[in-house]
């Protein structure tokens, strides 16, 4: 599998991963440790997604500049 490909499937899977957390902490149906655990996890989580987001949006904000785009002049023109 290439570096790319797995740095896609640890976004996603990190996503689904959170998705599960939101969702057991959100049933009510662990203990207060576990909810505690779960949550310390998903904080972590939210924050290499966040980070991946950031880095890809500056990465494609770095192609269109090579390529003669003006993302945010084009974001203007559409409001």
């Amino acid at each position: 599998m290439s570096t790319k490909r797995a740095q896609k499937g640890s976004f996603e899977s990190s996503l689904k991963r959170l998705e599960e957390i939101v969702d057991s902490l959100e049933a009510g149906k662990v203990s207060l440790d576990e909810a505690v655990e779960l949550y310390e996890e998903g904080i972590r989580l939210s924050r290499e997604c966040a980070e991946r987001l950031k880095a890809t949006e500056l990465k494609i904000r770095k192609l269109a500049k090579s390529a003669g785009e003006d993302l945010e002049h084009e974001e203007a023109d559409k409001e």
